[in-house]
C-alpha cells in the first residue's frame, strides 16, 4: 500500500497537470488556512490523512484467537453437567472454535516432539495450515488417511513430498503408516466436543478410558460394595473393543448427539479402509550380523525413547487392560465410541440391580431403608450362614473396558438366570454371541482373578458382647467373612517369565537383564528403582503387599546381580554382594592396583554416586492402604464441577437467604450495607461541628467533675481526643462521597 502511494505522488509531482480537481477540492476544505493546492499538498493529503479505517481480516488467525482454549473446554464442561440429558443438537459452533484447534495443536504437538508449545511460539505459518484445516472440515474437503495431501504437516516431518520418486510414493500408499498429523488433530479436537457431552451421562459403573477413573478406583469399589456376595460372574465382552459395526456406533452415538457434521465425520472414519501392507507378501530379509554398530543419535525435535523401567512396567499391565480400541481413524476417539455403546450394557445393569435388591428384616447389616442404592454397612463381617431365605438377596456390577464383574447374594438359581438375560442381551444389542463357558458363574471360596488381584472370603472370629437380661455383659467368640482383596503371586511370576526376568514356577529362578548390559552401575540401578516404585504403587489395596513386593525386589536384585557377575566376571551372585553389599549400592568396577576406597573418593567427587536398590527388606515396604472408600464416589473433577453449578445457581442463594432468616442470622454482605447506611443516614440529621462539639463538651465536662488528676484520667482524656478526630475524618469521608 504504502509503495503504490509513492509512486502516485512521484508522478503528481513530476507533471502537475494531473491533479484531481477533487482531491485538490478535498485537500482545501480539510486545510482552509493552505495558500494554494500543488503537488506537495496532495503528497501530505495521501500520507497523512487517513482516508478510512482499517477493517480486521476475518482471515487472519490472529484475530480468531479472543480466548483461552482451555476456558472453552471449562464452558462446555459446566453446560454438559448442568444440564446432562439435553439433547445435543448443535456443535458446529464448538467446531468453529479456533481457540479448540490451537489448543488440540499444542497437545498433539507434545505428544509428537515430546515438549509442550507454548501458544506464544507457535509460528504464523503454522495457524495459517491450521486454520485451513479447519475450514476444509467445515466445507467437507477433509479426507481421512491422506498420505500426500496435507493441509498441515507435523513440526518434525521435513519430508517434501512434490520431489518424491514414485518407487517413494507406491511405498508410502500401499505400505502400513502411522496417523497423519492432521488426522490427530480433527481427533483430539472431536474429543474435547464429545467428552463431556458423554461424561456427564456415562454410568457410574465404568471406569476404564475415563478421566479421574483407572484399576485402583475398580480395586477399591470391589472392597467397599462386594463384601458378602457368594456368587460371581466374570464376563469376557472385549470383542467389542475389536470394532462393532458402523451402524450400531453410530446409532449409540444419535442417542444423545444430533449434530450431522460431527455424526458424518465419525461415520468416514469409521467407513474409510485403512491401508495395511501385507504380512504374507512382504519379503524376508536375511538378518546380517554387524561387527560395529553405531550408536542412535536423536535429532533436536525427536523424542526420546520410553526409558527401560516403563517399557517393563507396560509388560505388567494386566490381560484386562491389555487391549485398547483402535477402530478406523478415529484413534484416541475409539475408547469412547467403545464406552457409548457399551453403556447401553451398564444401563441395564442398574435395572436389574434394582429389580433383584429384596431386604430381609432379620440380616440388620444389610438392610436399609426404601432400597437405597448402596445398602447397609459392608465394613463389618457378614456372619455365616450367607446365604438363605431369610437373607438379603442383593447384587453389584462393575466394568472395566470390555470386562464386566458382577457379585451375587442369593441362591445360585438367581445367577443362571441373569447370566441367560445377559447372553440374550448382548445377543440383540451387540450381535455377540457369548454361551455358559465365557460367562463362568463361580463361587467366591474359588477366589476369583480380576485385574491380577484374587478375590476371596477370609474367615475371622470377632468378639461379641452383648447385654443379657438382668444387665450381665455376655462376650462370645462369632464367625464371620471379610473380603480379601490379594494380589495374585501366580500371575507376577507368569509376568516376570513373560519379560525373560526369571524361568521356571515352583522354584522361579532370577535371570540376567542383559538389556541394561551397556549401562552403567548407576543408571542400571535407577531405572530398576523406579520399576520398583512403581510396583509399590500398583500393589497398593492388596492384602498382601508386602509380600508380592519383597517377591519383585528378590527377583530384580537377582537378575542384576546375575548381569553384573557376568559384565564385571565376578563368577557368582554371593560376590557381587560380597563387593556391592546387600543393595548394590557399592561400586563393582575397581582399578588395577591399590586405590583409595569408595567414600574418599565420592567424598572428592571422583566417583559417581550409587542408589542403593530399594526394599531389600520386607520392613521398608509400606503397608497396605485401608483407607475408607465413599460409598458414593465421583472424582475431583467432577465434584468440583457439581459444587460449582450449584454455588452458581440462584436458587442455592435464596435457600442460603431463607436459611439465615429463619435462624434469626444477618449476612455479613448485609451486616456492612447497614453499618454504611446508618452512617449516611446520621450525617443528614447532625452536622458535623455539631457533633464535635458534643463530643467536646462532653470532654470539658468530664474535666470539671475530677478536679485531680491522675494516670488514668489522662488516659481517658487521650483517647477522647483521639474520638474526635476519628469522628471528623468519618463525617469528611462520608459528606465527600
Amino acid at each position: 500500500m504504502h509503495r503504490r502511494i509513492t509512486v502516485f505522488t512521484f508522478q503528481v509531482l513530476k507533471s502537475p497537470s494531473i491533479i484531481p480537481t477533487q482531491a485538490t477540492q478535498l485537500y482545501s476544505q480539510l486545510n482552509p488556512f493552505a495558500r494554494g493546492t500543488n503537488g506537495f499538498a496532495l503528497f501530505r493529503l495521501f500520507s497523512f490523512t487517513p482516508l478510512h479505517r482499517r477493517v480486521p481480516d476475518p482471515d487472519d488467525p490472529m484475530n480468531l484467537m479472543k480466548e483461552d482454549g482451555v476456558s472453552v473446554c471449562s464452558q462446555m464442561w459446566v453446560e454438559n453437567f448442568r444440564e446432562p440429558d439435553r439433547l445435543v443438537s448443535n456443535l458446529i459452533s464448538y467446531l468453529r472454535r479456533f481457540e479448540l484447534w490451537v489448543l488440540a495443536y499444542q497437545k498433539v504437538c507434545a505428544d509428537e516432539i515430546g515438549s509442550y508449545v507454548p501458544r506464544s511460539s507457535i509460528t504464523r505459518s503454522a495457524l495459517e495450515d491450521l486454520l485451513a484445516l479447519r475450514n476444509a472440515v467445515l466445507d467437507n474437503r477433509f479426507k481421512w488417511g491422506a498420505r500426500l495431501e496435507f493441509f498441515i504437516k507435523s513440526p518434525k516431518d521435513k519430508t517434501d513430498y512434490e520431489s518424491l520418486s514414485k518407487r517413494k510414493i507406491k511405498a508410502i500408499l500401499t505400505t502400513t503408516q502411522p496417523a497423519p498429523f492432521q488426522d490427530k488433530l480433527v481427533q483430539e479436537v472431536l474429543l474435547m466436543i464429545l467428552e463431556p457431552i458423554y461424561e456427564a451421562r456415562f454410568s457410574q459403573k465404568s471406569f476404564a478410558f475415563r478421566p479421574g477413573r483407572n484399576a485402583h478406583t475398580v480395586l477399591r469399589v470391589i472392597r467397599r460394595n462386594f463384601a458378602g456376595y457368594l456368587w460371581y460372574i466374570k464376563g469376557d465382552l472385549s470383542p467389542i473393543l475389536d470394532g462393532l459395526k458402523v451402524g450400531l456406533v453410530i446409532s449409540a452415538l444419535m442417542r444423545d448427539v444430533r449434530d450431522k457434521k460431527v455424526i458424518d465425520l465419525i461415520k468416514l472414519a469409521l467407513v474409510t479402509p485403512v491401508i495395511t501392507s501385507p504380512i504374507d507378501g512382504m519379503e524376508k530379509k536375511k538378518k546380517t550380523k554387524r561387527k560395529y554398530q553405531k550408536k542412535k543419535v536423536l535429532a533436536e525435535d525427536e523424542p526420546k525413547p520410553d526409558p527401560y523401567w516403563l517399557e517393563t512396567f507396560f509388560g505388567f499391565a494386566p490381560e484386562e487392560a491389555e487391549k485398547l480400541p483402535s477402530w478406523g481413524h478415529c484413534g484416541i476417539l475409539s475408547p469412547l465410541l467403545a464406552n457409548i455403546c457399551l453403556d447401553e450394557l451398564d444401563r441395564w445393569m442398574e435395572g436389574k440391580i434394582k429389580d433383584f435388591y429384596r431386604p430381609s428384616k432379620s440380616d440388620v447389616i444389610w438392610n436399609s431403608p426404601e432400597g437405597e442404592a448402596e445398602q447397609g454397612n459392608t465394613s463389618w463381617p457378614e456372619f455365616v450362614p450367607t446365604s438363605g431365605p431369610d437373607k438379603t438377596r442383593k447384587m453389584d456390577y462393575v466394568r472395566y473396558g470390555g470386562h464386566i464383574l458382577i457379585g451375587i447374594r442369593g441362591p445360585r438359581a438367581d445367577a443362571a438366570t441373569l447370566r441367560k438375560q445377559l447372553i440374550e442381551f448382548c445377543d440383540q444389542k451387540y450381535m455377540i454371541k457369548l454361551d455358559n463357558e465365557s460367562l463362568p458363574i463361580e463361587h467366591i471360596t474359588k477366589g476369583i482373578m480380576f485385574l491380577d488381584h484374587v478375590l476371596c472370603r477370609r474367615v475371622v472370629y470377632p468378639t461379641l458382647r452383648y447385654t443379657a437380661t438382668g444387665g450381665k455383659i455376655i462376650s462370645e467368640k462369632g464367625v464371620g467373612t471379610l473380603l480379601s482383596v490379594t494380589a495374585s503371586l501366580k500371575q507376577c511370576i507368569k509376568q516376570f517369565r513373560k519379560l525373560n526376568f526369571l524361568k521356571g514356577d515352583r522354584e522361579p529362578d532370577p535371570q540376567p537383564c542383559f538389556r541394561m548390559f551397556h549401562a552403567t552401575q548407576a543408571h542400571t540401578n535407577a531405572q530398576m528403582n523406579k520399576f520398583l516404585s512403581t510396583m509399590v504403587e500398583w500393589y497398593r489395596y492388596a492384602d498382601n503387599r508386602k509380600k508380592v513386593v519383597n517377591f519383585c525386589s528378590y527377583i530384580i536384585r537377582g537378575s542384576l546381580a546375575k548381569l553384573y557377575a557376568a559384565k564385571y566376571k565376578l563368577r557368582s551372585r554371593a560376590k557381587v554382594y560380597k563387593i556391592g553389599a546387600r543393595n548394590l549400592s557399592r561400586p563393582l568396577k575397581e582399578r588395577k592396583g591399590q586405590s583409595p576406597e569408595y567414600q574418599n573418593l565420592l567424598r572428592m567427587g571422583l566417583a559417581e554416586s550409587i542408589d542403593g536398590l530399594q526394599y531389600t527388606r520386607m520392613s521398608l515396604i509400606p503397608e497396605t492402604d485401608y483407607t475408607p472408600f465413599p460409598s458414593n464416589w465421583r472424582p475431583d473433577h467432577e465434584k468440583a464441577l457439581i459444587e460449582y453449578i450449584r454455588l452458581d445457581d440462584p436458587k442455592t442463594l435464596e435457600e442460603q437467604k431463607g436459611c439465615i432468616q429463619e435462624q434469626g442470622l444477618v449476612s455479613p454482605q448485609d451486616y456492612i450495607s447497614m453499618l454504611v447506611w446508618n452512617y449516611k443516614r446520621n450525617a443528614i440529621v447532625m452536622d458535623q461541628l455539631s457533633l464535635v462539639k458534643s463530643v467536646g463538651l462532653l470532654s470539658s465536662s468530664y474535666r470539671e467533675n475530677d478536679d485531680p488528676k491522675n494516670k488514668e484520667q489522662e488516659e481517658s482524656e487521650e483517647r477522647l481526643h483521639a474520638s474526635q478526630i476519628f469522628v471528623t475524618r468519618i463525617m469528611d469521608n462520608i459528606t465527600a462521597h
